[in-house]
């Protein structure tokens, strides 16, 4: 099994039926270049990279511009058309006074399988009380987070909110609290390693390229940051594989992975193993 658990669906062909909300993604997101992928499209995408399912992640910043960029209704939708293909997370506002009840619906009701949250983007720090509803609707329900870990290309960012010391707070103080931070937290990644190795409820996926190819960023990462040995014998059931896409190409950040020299049971595990159990629990 074969999971890429950060995905941002914004373009898909099935949620973009107004042009207007089109456009708002593109201004939004910053992103200009594409298209809309109808779901052939991505469905190719997916065999070429040998993937079997993705992990969509909606974008909730009501506070900044009016409305979710990608609500949990579309994510439901998508899930729909493509059940034994997609998994789907929910967004929240936390500065949203009723984004528990309406997390508390998406769980319920949508029956999505965790929340992403985007602190850069939304301007709060992970150890913030107005989290704490969040929080709680996510530990009754054993839903994980995924939080948008450092560096954030988008508009309207600041990476303060984001550094993955700023997680320890919640990590220490939530244990059974399933948390990923997105991109490894890059540049920071040391601190990304430090965590996983002090809290087992933290992992990270790898969506991170900002220079270079994506085995050239992932070999100076994943072999000079970070020694390949400190993923293959100790956080080896914290990492989760992750594209970022639409901003980068599955095919490529795929085949990069592959290649690094993890071991192959390593390699299982960073491919799909891990995502079972952090979307599902040990």
């Amino acid at each position: 099994m074969f999971i890429d658990m950060h995905v941002h669906p914004a373009f898909f062909e099935p949620i973009n039926e107004d042009a207007g909300v089109e456009e708002m993604r593109h201004e939004v997101l910053n992103i200009h270049k594409n298209g809309t992928a109808p779901l052939a499209h991505i469905f190719n995408q997916m065999k070429c990279a040998s993937l079997d399912r993705l992990c969509l992640l909606p974008e909730d910043y009501s506070t900044e511009v009016g409305r979710a960029v990608v609500t949990n209704e579309e994510i439901r939708r998508l899930l729909d058309l493509a059940p034994d293909k997609f998994i789907g997370f929910a967004g929240a506002d936390p500065y949203d006074k009723k984004s528990a009840d309406k997390l508390e619906y998406a769980f319920t009701e949508l029956k999505l399988s965790g929340l992403k949250l985007h602190p850069s983007r939304q301007h709060f720090y992970p150890s913030d009380a107005i989290l704490g509803p969040l929080i709680e609707v996510c530990e009754r329900y054993n839903k994980p987070i995924i939080f948008h870990s450092g560096l954030s290309i988008e508009p309207n960012t600041y990476t303060k909110y984001a550094r993955p010391t700023e997680f320890e707070e919640l990590a220490a103080n939530h244990p059974n609290l399933r948390i990923c931070l997105a991109h490894f937290g890059w540049p920071w990644v040391q601190e990304t390693a430090m965590l996983m190795l002090k809290y087992p409820n933290v992992y990270a996926d790898t969506g991170l390229l900002y220079f270079d190819n994506a085995y050239e960023f992932y070999e100076r990462v994943f072999h000079q940051d970070i020694p390949i040995t400190w993923i293959d014998r100790s956080l080896r059931h914290q990492v989760m594989f992750g594209s970022n896409n639409p901003r980068f190409e599955q095919i490529r950040m795929a085949d990069a992975i592959t290649k690094l020299g993890f071991r192959d049971s390593t390699l299982e595990l960073i491919k799909g193993g891990n995502a079972l159990e952090f979307l599902n629990g040990r």
